[in-house]
């Protein structure tokens, strides 16, 4: 499982000229499920994501977490994470996991993180989306479940 975690001032996602989700100060997370992942996995990688200590303190050091700061969420799936383009131009995606699994996984996500966060917007699985953000810092870590 991959997440892109970008510390952001807002963020939307916008479907089919609707905006579906939108917060102020938080993360905008892009969620990509592997072939092998599971709940088990998703449940270290929503823990290490909650917990990471990327917000400004009133000295300037990153020692506040997405809790401390009244942050927000938007999640957003991205099979494009698993793109492999160690042949030829175009990305063979054959790691990501197939889309009914995925999709599961990244419900499973989303309630998951609304039972630690107040505020939790989200994409719709699937569907062309748009995605506008100010990174705040510009501020982005990448999660990987391989690497936990």
């Amino acid at each position: 499982m991959r997440f892109i975690i970008q510390r952001v001032s807002n963020s939307k996602v916008t479907i089919d000229n609707e905006i579906r989700g939108q917060i102020g100060k938080g993360f905008m997370v892009l969620i990509g499920v592997g072939e092998s992942d599971t709940k088990e996995i998703a449940d270290k990688m929503i823990h290490k994501m909650i917990n990471l200590r990327i917000f400004e303190d009133e000295n300037g050091k990153t020692n506040l977490g997405l809790k401390d700061v009244g942050g927000s969420l938007l999640l957003i799936s991205q099979f494009t994470l698993y793109a492999d383009c160690k042949r030829g131009n175009r990305p063979s995606f054959v790691k990501a996991g197939a889309p009914d699994m995925a999709k599961e996984l990244y419900e499973y996500i989303i309630s998951k993180c609304k039972e630690e966060i107040e505020i939790v917007e989200q994409g719709e699985f699937g569907a062309d989306m748009k995605v506008e953000l100010l990174n705040d810092g510009p501020f982005t870590v990448l999660l990987d479940s391989d690497e936990l």
